[in-house]
Order: structure tokens, then C-alpha cells, then sequence
């Protein structure tokens, strides 16, 4: 049995009442959400701060806003992630396009600052828009892929790297936490390695942003980027962050010129000449909306702490571990996640032929986990918004299901 029960450990737990704070947490047609590595509830205070700005700033003040907040709020609102989740000084990070888009920029401009190097590193097991991103790159540029091919169960690891960065490597592009694994990679000593071979390295941080301690600046990062709806609770769609270390702001160029990131945008110039700073990182007109939701989550974060937040997030996937141990492995599942905490993310991953379509059933109940192809079932333990009881429920769901299917 789990050292614990899961009322125990709610009841212990330092961060318990923050549940409260979020959008259906106590809904009884939604007793369990384990998705929140997919999409995060909405803080609370999230639908009253939304009629605010509809009512008193875009209608209240209408064009004027862009002069009064909104035209700087990519990078007022890029340091606030910085400051509360990045351990990135000000000045490096802007919020702006997808994922998708950023990552793009980031990769271009990587490459086009070590000329003469044509090779991008990057994992098979990574998010599929990452790899498709680099396919496409290469095919523009003529660059040559390196793939990593990493155990479904774990993640990049540091020997790997080591065995195919070289004199031709301009970018690795890698994940903090692999998406389907939860496999927690180690930046400043993959970082590290690949500085000495004098290349440059992206990390995606869609999976840890808000639940893992982050320390860009200190370990070195050169480029980063990831989503804000997940752990950062910006909501379905909402704009990505990008993080371009001070030392690489002055050379990098981002390759897609739009007037947002131009020195003078409101200029209307027969010329595009790029801002300085961080800003010349942004392209097209910035979704003020899709940034509301997020800073109320920023809030939460901030009160909370990184560091509890991580705390809370290693228990949750101890006790989901313990579970499937006890309740579920002795029907054949297997853990795709590390069990060793130092190399795990918030979610885990659990594999059974059976999962193949459980999750629809699991969803009409108003049980929310998300599967992962070929058979894995993906419990996403968001810290601030997620209780033990919770995963319980979905674990004994899971459990009775198997169970119905073996007699």
C-alpha cells in the first residue's frame, strides 16, 4: 500500500488550498483532471479579469491602449515569466506566435550564426513540431539532421549527446521534459557539453515551464523557448514565450521581418531595420487577449513558490508511482516514466494493449487523462490545481478496468 492515503496526503499538504482557486476544481461532474500538461484550468479570477479588459481597456480605451500597455506588454510580460519561472534576468524574453512559430525563429537564427556548420541535433522522441520544424529548416537550408533515438521510457541523456555532437553541429535542439515520458533531461551539463564543441542549443521547456525550477541564465542556455497553456494556465491557443541569452541578442537575426520588430514600427519605414534587444524577436501583431489568463496564473506561481511547486509535483508522481505498482502492474502495465525523481518531469506515462481507446470512457465519467500513442495513458499532475485524491480516482478507474476485462 501507498505510505500514505491520498486524504492524508491532501490534508498535509502545504498548497492544498490553491485548488480552490481554479475554474471547476470542485465540479462533481468533473471529479478527476489529469490533463493539465495539455491544457491547465483556469485560475478563478481568470473570467472577471477577461470582462474587465473587454470593458474597461480594449472598450474603454480602444486604440489608445497599444500606447498605454499593450505595445510593450510582450516584453513586460516576457520578464515576468523570466523573473518567476525562467531564472532569466530581464530584457531576454518576449511573448509572442506559437510554439510552432518561435521555435522556427529560434532554430534560424541558431544556424545562421555558426556559418560553416550545416548539422541540427535533435531527438526522434521529441514533439512532433519540433521534429517537423527542423525537417522543414533543413529542406530550406540544406542543412543535415543528427537524430538521438532515445528509450521510450526515458529521455536524451547526456552520453547520447556526447556521441553525435561535433565540428559540423550548429543547434541541438532537445526538451527539458520529453513529452511523452516525462523524462527530466539535464540542461547545464548537455548545455555545457555542447558549448565545448562550439555549437549553440534550444531548449523546449513546454512540458516544465511552471512546475520544474529553471535556471537559464545560470546554466548557459543560448535559446528557448515554450507554451504558456499548460503550467502556465494561458488558456487554449495562448501565445509562446522565447528566451534569447543577452550575449547572442546583438548577432541573432530571426528570420521572419514583420513591423512589431522593426525600430520604429509606427514609422511605417520603406525599410525594415530590426529593433534592439529582445524585441527584434517579435514579427506580427501580439495577441494581447490570448496574455490575460496567463498573468493570473504568474500570480499563483509567484505566491506559491517554484520551488514548493516542484515539491508538490514530486509527490504526486511518487504517489501515482506507488499506485501503479500496488494497483496496476500486476495486470501486465508498465511505468514509461523514471522512477528516479532527479530525471522526472509532472506527468507520467503508463503503457497497456488495453489503453487503446480507455481514455473516451474514462472522459464520460468526468475522469481526464490523455493517451499517447502506441498504448500509453499520460497522467498530467499540474501541482497547484491537481489533489492526491485525484489521482487516485483515475488510478482506481484505470485499476477496475483491467480488472473487468480479465474475468
Amino acid at each position: 500500500m501507498p505510505r500514505e492515503s491520498a486524504a492524508a496526503l491532501d490534508a498535509r499538504d502545504p498548497l492544498a488550498a490553491f485548488r480552490s482557486r481554479f475554474v471547476g476544481a470542485d465540479d462533481p461532474a468533473l471529479p478527476a483532471y489529469l490533463d493539465g500538461n495539455s491544457l491547465g484550468r483556469p485560475v478563478a479570477s481568470v473570467p472577471a479579469r477577461l470582462a474587465q479588459f473587454a470593458e474597461e481597456q480594449w472598450g474603454g480605451r480602444l486604440i489608445r491602449g497599444w500606447d498605454e500597455s499593450w505595445f510593450d506588454l510582450p516584453l513586460t510580460l516576457g520578464d515576468r515569466i523570466a523573473r518567476a519561472t525562467l531564472g532569466a534576468a530581464p530584457g531576454q524574453t518576449a511573448v509572442a506566435d506559437s510554439t510552432t512559430v518561435s521555435l522556427y525563429k529560434l532554430v534560424r537564427a541558431a544556424l545562421a550564426l555558426r556559418p560553416g556548420r550545416d548539422e541540427i541535433v535533435i531527438d526522434r522522441g521529441n514533439f512532433p513540431t519540433d521534429r517537423f520544424v527542423v525537417q522543414g529548416i533543413a529542406a530550406e537550408t540544406g542543412a543535415s539532421i543528427r537524430w538521438i533515438d532515445s528509450e521510450q521510457g526515458s529521455g536524451v541523456t547526456l552520453e547520447q549527446v556526447r556521441e553525435v555532437v561535433g565540428a559540423r553541429t550548429a543547434v541541438v535542439v532537445l526538451s527539458q521534459v520529453a513529452y511523452r515520458s516525462g523524462h527530466l533531461a539535464d540542461v547545464p551539463g548537455i548545455t555545457s557539453l555542447v558549448h565545448e564543441h562550439g555549437a549553440l542549443v534550444l531548449w523546449d521547456l513546454c512540458h516544465s515551464v511552471g512546475a520544474v525550477p529553471i535556471e537559464l541564465d545560470a546554466w548557459q542556455v543560448d535559446f528557448a523557448t515554450g507554451c504558456t497553456y499548460k503550467y502556465l494556465n494561458g488558456g487554449p491557443g495562448s501565445p509562446s514565450f522565447l528566451y534569447v541569452a543577452e550575449r547572442q541578442l546583438g548577432p541573432a537575426r530571426q528570420p521572419i521581418q514583420g513591423w512589431m520588430g522593426d525600430g520604429d514600427p509606427f514609422a511605417m519605414a520603406g525599410d525594415y531595420r530590426p529593433a534592439t534587444g529582445i524585441r527584434s524577436f517579435l514579427s506580427g501583431t501580439p495577441s494581447i487577449v490570448g496574455m490575460i489568463a496567463m498573468q493570473e496564473m504568474l500570480a499563483l506561481i509567484e505566491e506559491a513558490g517554484i520551488e514548493a511547486i516542484r515539491t508538490k509535483s514530486l509527490a504526486l508522481t511518487e504517489f501515482a508511482i506507488e499506485l501503479v505498482d500496488e494497483q496496476l502492474a500486476p495486470y501486465g502495465v508498465e511505468l514509461s516514466t523514471p522512477r528516479d525523481a532527479a530525471e522526472r518531469g509532472s506527468h507520467i506515462t503508463i503503457d497497456h494493449p488495453a489503453f487503446v481507446g480507455l481514455t473516451g470512457d474514462l472522459w464520460e465519467r468526468g475522469l481526464i487523462p490523455d493517451f499517447r500513442p502506441p498504448t500509453g495513458l499520460r497522467l498530467g499532475l499540474s501541482p497547484l490545481s491537481t489533489s492526491f485524491a485525484e489521482v487516485q480516482l483515475v488510478i482506481d478507474a484505470v485499476a477496475g478496468h483491467l480488472r473487468a476485462i480479465g474475468e
